[in-house]
């Protein structure tokens, strides 16, 4: 029997949802949204036969296996948690939650309701990430002891004013939202238990409309505009290992950076996503590279796979279906959404005192 999922949320996201849903041979039987119209839009166009205007009228349809949380981040962990205590299955976007005191909530409803809980760490699904962690579980990169984190845009700024840069309603600015190529070197190295992060933000541009990104919301002159423009830092962890990371949403570079650099005892390697300047996805070419030696001899080799547009989206999302029905392991834990969320919590915390914050 496919397993049912019901979609809370019409966002931009939506899309991708439903393809790897579908892919999956799960069925969708509904959609949620306070803005019924929207929802009742994305309905029509993929005959997903129940609408709702309230979340938990939703949630009540016993039929409902599944739920996909699509919404602003202040409601990931209300709604992750309305869901598990529902007896249903929750996948949600990125990122987990405000803060990890929120994901120990999540993490504890999980528990509790024995539902699974996974999250949208979509760049782990992608080719390219497939293809180092075969070289990783085979052993030939070795202990990863450093890496580099970088997302960076030189004019990204998703509007002014809507809940992207509302810290209240988005948790922070692009340390919080694109933290995906953090997740990824962790997830890379292992996910190691952090120990200290020194970090400092920077609020250059992020007033300056000159610097708004080609999507996002359309700005609000009544709204706030108090997160960070850019974050800048380093995690060490337990074990010696170190990761730093360069994020942001506005910052004099010359075009869109997003690439995870490694260093392993074995071999080194990089994935990359490499943009022109117009920093659209449809303009993006994605590489993978392994730098190794045999004595003297340089290796360094280009690793091909199929292309994936999308980056993950679509798999990452599949997953979580084939995950709960047993036939493919989780990309992601929730235990570690609570690390990556301890790391960004005194990142935050670092840049506001000027000094190392523990993780602990």
């Amino acid at each position: 029997m496919a397993t049912k999922v019901g979609i809370i949320g019409a966002g931009g996201m939506v899309g991708y949802h439903i393809q790897g849903f579908k892919q999956a041979g799960a069925e969708i039987t509904a959609i949620a949204d306070l803005n019924q119209e929207a929802a009742q839009k994305i309905a029509d166009e993929n005959s997903i036969p129940n609408v709702f205007g309230d979340v938990a009228e939703m949630l009540a349809l016993e039929e409902i296996d599944a739920v996909s949380i699509i919404v602003p981040n202040k409601f990931h962990a209300p709604l992750v948690i309305q869901a598990l205590e529902g007896g249903k299955h929750a996948f949600c976007e990125k990122p987990p939650a405000l803060n990890a005191e929120e994901v120990e909530g999540m993490i504890a409803a999980a528990q509790q309701s024995g539902k699974k809980l996974m999250f949208n760490f979509n760049n782990r699904a992608r080719p390219e990430s497939y293809a180092i962690m075969e070289k990783i579980n085979a052993g030939d990169i070795g202990t990863i002891n450093s890496a580099q984190a970088k997302w960076c845009r030189r004019t990204g700024i998703p509007g002014f004013g809507g809940w992207f840069t509302t810290k209240a309603l988005s948790g922070g600015g692009p340390l919080i939202d694109l933290l995906h190529m953090l997740d990824l070197a962790m997830y890379f190295m292992g996910y190691p238990k952090p120990a200290h992060v020194l970090a400092q933000t920077f609020d250059d541009f992020i007033t300056n409309k000159d610097f708004k990104g080609p999507w996002g919301l359309p700005d609000n002159d009544d709204g706030t505009t108090d997160v960070e423009a850019a974050a800048h830092g380093m995690v060490s962890f337990e074990g010696g290992q170190v990761c730093s990371f360069q994020i942001s949403w506005a910052e004099m570079i010359k075009r869109e950076e997003v690439s995870v650099v490694f260093q392993g005892t074995k071999s080194g390697g990089k994935v990359e996503r490499l943009f022109n300047e117009d920093g659209l996805d449809e303009t993006a070419i994605d590489t993978c590279e392994i730098y190794s030696q045999d004595g003297a001899q340089r290796i360094d080799t280009t690793v091909e796979v199929e292309e994936c547009e999308d980056m993950g989206r679509i798999k990452s999302a599949a997953n979580f279906i084939l995950a709960i029905e047993g036939t493919e392991e989780p990309l992601n834990t929730p235990e570690q959404a609570l690390t990556l969320m301890k790391v960004i919590d005194a990142a935050y915390q670092s840049a506001a005192s000027g000094a190392p914050v523990s993780c602990q």
